[in-house]
């Protein structure tokens, strides 16, 4: 039992590494993504204390070299999927048990391993497998998730400090349970970090978890399982399974312990999720919480005062850093007429100036897209925008995935404010721009809110206070990360909590207390030091 009140050490966001020229970060996640990429791994299903491997294997290859195997990892079926939960309940008995502050030290060792011994192994990994640029996976991999494992750590104790009034002759106190049973976590492809902070948030507030990672993430995944288990996560506690989604689903959802889903995915997966949790919702032991961010179909929307220079720059970066395959990437804009020219031109400059290729030469920009399944979909949006008659693609446009999943940077213009493409979410280096009359502010403001069913992030760009004011009213329920000035990507830990609501998720904002808020079950306590000792109430004579 914990015999004092403790703070933890104060949060402070990880300083991004440069990996310019020179720098021995450079060199060794350089050296690291080398020897990774020369040899080859067996990824097992982590399950309690056991390293489990099964006959269906499955290759692991680069997207930037789809034909070079790096590796292979085991698929499972409908016994590891209960094995894997029995191994969370198991666990749970003494999990749930363990002081606070040991729960959280283990995740603050885990923050120090990655800001060193694992920093280069976790980018490298980043690079290999999901075909990021060292900076973008310096980003993600490294400093986003230690940034997790800090805040989250400093939460923990604003959460359980929270604590209720106490009247005269009486002590009220709030305790913070943990949910009764096991979180089941499903990550996505693209963010490292996201896939790591999706199982350890609710495992930090006291819960078991069963994580499904992305088949696409599975070798990112096995470095984080490594990091857990170097940090002292108890066996059970987080539980990596690799199985087929409907596989894990027809097992999790219909169990009485599911207590909670964590997910980061597409809309439409989520919304057959919920489904089945309703469907299924009289057999749990409680109500489930149910955690989700979906994607988004995010805006640049610029006034007629803004400087065209930086509605370019915020193009550039916020549709095309990560190759798009970021939820909160710009994928539609708004340019008014007057600054247009002016934009279009540095714009086109910017996307005929970027290297592309494989992650191993720093100079390449951008990368590739994730997998076939992707590149197809991309691709897809392209070809319909080049046999559109409301459309015209004015940089990029090509596509190639004879060795990688390599979509060029594309720009499409429409003067359909409607077109296809600037209402469905696409997940890759496609933006599409609809020019509009520089004096119709504010029925352009009203067509960015009803345009997509999404509200994830947005952007204004306007030296004008009085149109930025406007737009935050009229954008107000448009995006849960809303950008003034500035490209609608940056979202750090401790700084802009990330989420959003409409088709876009549940906006329960990861960075934050409000995430850890749903991880656990309050129980209010009332103590009474000197009880009564007669029924009759004052008022009865």
């Amino acid at each position: 039992m914990s015999k004092g009140v403790f703070n933890v050490p104060v949060a402070t966001n990880e300083p991004v590494l440069s990996y310019a020229l020179g720098t021995p970060e450079r060199e060794e996640v350089l050296s690291t993504y080398k020897k990774m990429y020369n040899n080859q791994i067996d990824v097992p299903m982590y399950i309690g204390c056991e390293q489990i491997m099964t006959e269906n294997k499955k290759i692991i290859t680069p997207p930037h070299d789809h034909q070079h195997v790096i590796g292979h990892f085991s698929y499972g079926d409908t016994n590891h999927v209960n094995q894997a939960i029995d191994a969370a309940l198991k666990a749970r008995e003494t999990w749930v048990n363990m002081p606070w502050e040991h729960r959280v030290s283990i995740f603050l060792k885990a923050a120090d391993l990655l800001a060193g011994p694992f920093r280069a192994k976790i980018n490298a990994a980043t690079m290999l497998a999901q075909s990021k640029n060292v900076f973008q996976a310096e980003i993600d991999a490294a400093c986003e998730l230690i940034d997790f494992f800090k805040f989250n750590a400093e939460y923990v104790t604003q959460l359980y400090q929270e604590q209720p009034e106490s009247a005269p002759g009486m002590w009220n106190r709030l305790e913070h349970r943990p949910l009764e049973g096991f979180v089941f976590a499903i990550t996505p492809f693209n963010f490292t970090s996201i896939c790591a902070n999706l199982c350890a948030a609710p495992a930090m507030m006291g819960n078991v978890v069963v994580w499904k990672p992305a088949d696409t993430q599975v070798y990112s995944a096995k470095v984080i399982m490594e990091l857990f288990q170097a940090a002292g996560l108890p066996d059970g506690v987080i539980n990596m399974i690799t199985v087929d989604g409907p596989v894990a689903g027809e097992v999790i959802f219909k169990h009485k312990d599911f207590a909670g889903l964590h997910f980061t995915g597409s809309t439409g997966v989520f919304r057959h999720l919920w489904k089945e949790i309703g469907n299924n919702i009289a057999n749990y032991r409680s109500y489930p919480r149910i955690v989700g961010e979906t994607g988004g179909k995010d805006f640049i929307v610029a006034h007629k005062s803004a400087v065209a220079a930086e509605v370019a720059t915020g193009i550039s970066r916020g549709a095309f850093e990560y190759q798009g395959q970021k939820c909160s990437a710009a994928s539609r804009a708004y340019i008014p007429s007057n600054i247009w020219e002016d934009v279009k031109t540095q714009l086109m400059e910017d996307v005929k100036s970027f290297k592309m290729g494989s992650p191993e030469d720093p100079s390449n920009f951008i990368n590739a897209v994730i997998s076939e399944v992707s590149f197809d979909r991309i691709a897809s949006y392209i070809d319909f925008a080049k046999d559109a008659d409301d459309a015209e693609i004015i940089a990029g446009g090509n596509y190639d995935k004879s060795k990688g999943y390599f979509v060029e940077p594309t720009v499409i213009v429409t003067t359909n404010p409607k077109f296809k493409s600037m209402c469905e979410e696409i997940f890759g280096p496609v933006i599409t721009i609809y020019v509009y009359d520089e004096d119709k502010w504010e029925e352009t403001l009203a067509l960015v809110d009803e345009t997509s069913e999404y509200a994830l992030t947005g952007a204004i760009f306007s030296v004008d206070r009085y149109a930025i004011d406007q737009a935050m009213k009229a954008l107000e329920n448009a995006a849960g990360n809303f950008y003034i000035n500035d490209k609608p990507t940056g979202a750090v830990v401790g700084q802009q909590p990330f989420g959003g609501a409409r088709g876009s998720g549940t906006n329960d904002k990861a960075g934050s207390i409000l995430n850890l808020l749903r991880w656990v079950s309050p129980r209010t306590i009332k103590e009474t030091f000197v009880p009564p000792t007669d029924y009759r109430y004052p008022f009865l004579g």
